[in-house]
């Protein structure tokens, strides 16, 4: 696969994540799904404002592998970086939270998500 291609899996991936914030944010009863599962059904007003924050970063993080990998908007390679390091960070979490349906979904996710970031940030 081109780095192209990996930067645009990458980003998908990203959109799919947004996608289940926004349904966070507007109420969906997936609290156990996220934030540790410490809250079944809906999340209360601070959990849904960390998730607006997430959104906020998984749009940048979009943004910056799309950059590594040559696209708009140019970003600086150091972009590309901060945004593996986080996707690290959140890989990492998604594995050792307490809430066992929200490994099982987020784990691989962001194990993927985090190769596809690392395959194209290490090819620039």
């Amino acid at each position: 696969m081109t780095v192209d291609s990996l930067a645009v899996l990458f980003i998908a991936a990203c959109i799919g994540a947004i996608s289940f914030q926004i349904a966070i944010v507007a109420g969906a009863p997936w609290g156990h799904l996220t934030q540790g599962g410490r809250f079944q059904g809906k999340l209360p007003i601070a959990g849904r404002a960390a998730a607006l924050v997430s959104i906020i970063i998984l749009l940048l993080m979009a943004l910056a592998i799309g950059s590594a990998a040559g696209a708009r908007p140019n970003w600086p390679d150091w972009t590309g970086w901060v945004a593996l390091v986080l996707q690290t960070a959140s890989t990492v979490v998604n594995w050792i939270t307490p809430s066992r349906p929200e490994r099982l979904l987020w784990g691989p996710i962001n194990s993927v998500m985090l190769g596809l970031a690392a395959a194209v940030v290490l090819s620039g």
